[in-house]
């Protein structure tokens, strides 16, 4: 028998109160008109395009710029002879992973072979006033057009290599032997004729002890001298906006690869989309929320009596704690996208955690059956569940995990742990599929915390109370 004292039923109740209503309320301050969030609620939760609504943009690859006479102006771009399906596919997989990246899960995101081009489709940002549509679909047909330049300026005539020689690049970083802190750096690797060129140009630069210039649409990242000639075909760029930031590393990566396409992609046409659920799905989804939680507190308290008062309660925590880690409540985790299958994860993990609770009020009931005290009893109810609970919690987890890993941001978590795996059969980044496993995996975690860590301290406390210490209120027949 755990002892757990009268006070934790309280406290823990409180915290799971007070920890709910700042999930789904947030925390903000109001200051005449102006409103200033430090806690997302769940008002913030993005949510996709068939329930709110969202963008449908098209992309064709165009080649480099042409300029009016002041030499700033875009007035066209030079065309495009040859596209191949794979360079397509390619610029699509680099748009995919800059959505996700972003935390849009819920996209459509497909190519166009026949004409060349690609579409994509992403919800509305939501309560976000600032939120500029046109501005981030630009933001991700982005190409960087990566030139490396003799001397440590940008210059045309100087450009001596482009970003079409970099086969791959990719954000890693060293022990800096003064400070002891970890750098970061973006490492490029040339294809055989850029590594004859940077070859050239390095040798040519060490002679003199010179510059290269490390340019992006022509703006210097970086301008290391050069000491002595580099013949491995291989360079690193260091830059101060991302030395101590691995994701910024990894995003000016992320855009390189893009730059190393042999073209730019280019806003074709772009147009708002209205949403697929109607306007009042939203409201009708909260409602149906609320109804079926109601639902489900009356069932469980019918049928397990005072359990079943600490179930709802214990479920009310799991719930907001799926919301929170969602809307971006916890400072570590950012904000994600609500996407039906997402919905339908967090449905599968609420299922999860009740059907948690009716193995271990079952259990309970079966020991008072037998006659057994109450404290013994509800001792060894936990304890005959746990083992089933557990199997069954950790096969969904490592379900969620697995869709997350195949299906995720590369450089996420376990997007990291099971690449030697999904790249023998190459990965893909899907949202949709991605938001299952996260709401998933985040509602079977919160499980364990409210539903069976929970559940169980607030039970023990409560059974302390002298009143409450009826065998019926727990299942049972007879008073102790």
């Amino acid at each position: 028998m755990i002892k757990t004292k009268k006070p934790v039923f309280f406290i823990v109740f409180a915290i799971i109160l007070a920890f709910s209503y700042s999930v789904f309320f947030g925390i903000k301050y109001w200051y005449g008109d102006i409103c200033e969030t430090h806690v997302k609620g769940a008002g913030d939760i993005r949510l996709g395009i068939d329930i709110m609504g969202g963008v449908d943009v098209t992309f064709k690859p165009v080649g480099a710029p042409i300029y009016a006479e002041d030499g700033k102006t875009v007035t066209g771009y030079q065309t495009v002879e040859e596209v191949t399906e794979a360079q397509l596919d390619s610029a699509l997989e680099i748009i995919k992973v800059r959505m996700a990246a972003n935390s849009i899960f819920d996209y459509e995101a497909y190519v166009d072979y026949d004409n060349e081009r690609i579409i994509v489709r992403f919800p509305w940002q939501s309560n976000e006033e600032n939120f500029d549509p046109e501005k981030a679909v630009d933001e991700l047909g982005e190409t960087a057009m990566v030139e490396f330049c003799v001397g440590s300026t940008y210059n045309e005539e100087t450009v001596a290599l482009t970003g079409e020689h970099i086969e791959s690049a990719y954000a890693t970083g060293y022990q800096d032997e003064k400070s002891g802190t970890v750098k970061y750096v973006v490492a490029l690797e040339f294809d055989e004729e850029g590594k004859q060129i940077f070859g050239d140009i390095t040798a040519q630069q060490a002679s003199s002890k010179g510059s290269i210039a490390i340019c992006m649409d022509g703006e210097v990242i970086s301008a290391p001298t050069v000491n002595e000639a580099i013949t491995n075909g291989e360079a690193t760029i260091e830059s101060d906006s991302f030395k101590n930031d691995f994701a910024a590393a990894k995003e000016l990566a992320d855009k390189i690869n893009a730059g190393s396409l042999p073209f730019s992609l280019e806003r074709e046409s772009f147009s708002t989309i209205s949403p697929s659920m109607g306007e009042g799905a939203l409201n009708v989804m909260i409602i149906s929320g609320i109804i079926a939680f109601v639902l489900i507190a009356i069932l469980m308290i019918v049928l397990y009596r005072l359990p079943g008062v600490v179930a709802s309660i214990a479920l009310l925590g799991q719930i907001a704690g799926t919301m929170a880690a969602i809307s971006g409540f916890f400072g570590f985790r950012e904000s994600a996208t609500l996407t039906i299958p997402g919905i339908a994860g967090i449905i599968l993990a609420i299922g999860m955690g009740v059907d948690c609770q009716v193995i271990t009020f079952e259990r309970i009931k079966e020991e008072l059956g037998r006659g057994k005290t109450l404290d013994s009893a509800l001792t060894a109810g936990y304890k005959r569940a746990f083992t089933a609970i557990l199997d069954g919690n950790i096969t969904i987890i490592i379900v969620a995990a697995v869709l997350m890993g195949a299906f995720g941001v590369p450089g996420s978590f376990f997007y990291t742990i099971f690449s030697p795996i999904f790249k023998l059969f190459g990965t893909s980044t899907e949202g949709t599929i991605y938001s299952f496993g996260n709401t998933l995996f985040v509602g079977v975690v919160c499980n364990f915390i409210f539903g069976i860590l929970a559940t169980k301290l607030m039970l023990f406390s409560i059974s302390r109370f002298k009143k409450l210490r009826n065998k019926k209120l727990y299942g049972g027949a007879d008073n102790e």
